[in-house]
């Protein structure tokens, strides 16, 4: 090659680097290796009761986070996180993202239309064992709080999980089980003076339901330093905390049977804590919460109300305007966050106070069954 060819090939080298130096400054760094695109979760059903599903969202990356919506918006990094399989027994569309890194995926939906009469059953846990031997608590279901850390209450207990084993909770004397005679049994012990284990279950990332009839059959113990408890905290709680996330009692009680004997239900949420949205419910004369009864929830947009044995005669209902004139009061029970379900016997705490002189051990709170119905 001469020198006018080698010239020649020096320039179209040289014109070759500059389009390309000219190329990377128009897209940004072409040529770079760019972040691969974020899938879109993936959704799994699973059968619920009479048409009704569990549904479950994934993504594709351990590193992305799911977002949702069941409005029908389109959802972004903003709307509710998914926190746990959430059971649908009503027409609606799920639309999920996955974000990360600050990118968004396309969206993912599916629609729902099981078209389920109000009333139906369409989700339970009976509590069934036909073993002869205490029986584990669904783990598809139930998970535990577990430890001594007073839990915001100032209470006494140990809480212990299925198969605890570190003191003072024994594995041979579970403090939650399912006994050969179809009921759940929490169990208040005291292995020594002054020290008590119990347990509080819950379906936290397991399992939530938003809207229906949530019921639970259930029989307490009543003396001096007990508060049994059936309750839902919103799914978001470990997102925005207590009491942003809101809290639904729908059993609970402290201390002794009186006359006449009472069971409370309340709503709590950001600037509406403490007591300002309870109600007692009055048994009949001759009945007591040791006895068996049915405690339940209706849960709609924009109301909740309670009842005691009779759906069609709830004794307290709460709006969005029982809110008027609580001042920072919001609502949070809208949000599209499903609520995980909570089952406990505490010991002792600000409410109840110190078991006393004639409070006796071991205790149990008996529950039949937990069910929820469409509405």
């Amino acid at each position: 090659m001469g020198i006018d060819g080698q010239a020649q090939r020096f320039g179209a080298l040289a014109l070759a680097i500059l389009a390309g130096s000219w190329l990377s400054g128009r897209d940004g760094g072409a040529g770079r290796a760019q972040p691969a695109p974020i899938a879109p979760p993936s959704f799994a059903t699973a059968p619920a009761k009479n048409g009704a599903v569990i549904v479950s969202l994934r993504a594709s990356s351990a590193a992305a986070t799911i977002h949702y919506t069941v409005d029908g918006s389109s959802p972004s990094a903003s709307s509710q996180i998914y926190e746990a399989p959430l059971l649908v027994a009503r027409n609606l569309t799920v639309k999920a993202v996955a974000v990360a890194a600050g990118t968004a995926s396309d969206v993912a939906a599916q629609a729902f239309s099981p078209n389920i009469p109000p009333g139906t059953l369409v989700w339970s846990d009976e509590f069934d064992n036909d073993s002869r031997s205490k029986a584990r608590p669904n783990p598809r279901i139930w998970t535990y709080d577990t430890g001594h850390s007073g839990f915001g209450n100032d209470e006494l207990e140990h809480y212990c999980a299925w198969g605890s084993s570190a003191p003072p909770c024994d594995a041979s004397r579970p403090n939650a089980y399912v006994g050969n005679d179809g009921n759940l049994h929490i169990v208040a012990e005291r292995p020594a003076k002054g020290v008590y284990t119990s347990a509080r279950m819950k379906s936290e990332g397991l399992f939530s339901v938003q809207y229906g009839r949530v019921e639970v059959r259930a029989r307490v113990p009543e003396a001096q330093g007990f508060w049994p408890a059936y309750w839902l905290l919103g799914g978001d709680i470990g997102a925005v905390g207590w009491p942003s996330c809101g809290e639904l009692d729908v059993l609970e009680r402290v201390n002794a049977a009186t006359e006449p004997d009472w069971n409370e239900g309340s709503v709590h949420g950001p600037g509406f804590t403490g007591t300002s949205l309870g109600t007692k419910y009055s048994f009949p004369h001759g009945q007591t919460a040791a006895g068996w009864h049915t405690y339940g929830m209706i849960w709609s947009k924009d109301e909740i109300a309670y009842y005691v044995d009779d759906p069609a005669k709830p004794y307290a209902t709460y709006r969005t305007a029982s809110l008027v004139g609580l001042k920072g009061a919001r609502w949070p029970f809208d949000d599209g966050q499903g609520a995980f379900l909570i089952l406990n016997l505490a010991v002792g705490g600000n409410w109840p106070g110190s078991p006393g002189g004639a409070t006796r051990f071991p205790a149990q709170m008996l529950v039949d069954y937990v069910r929820v119905y469409s509405h």
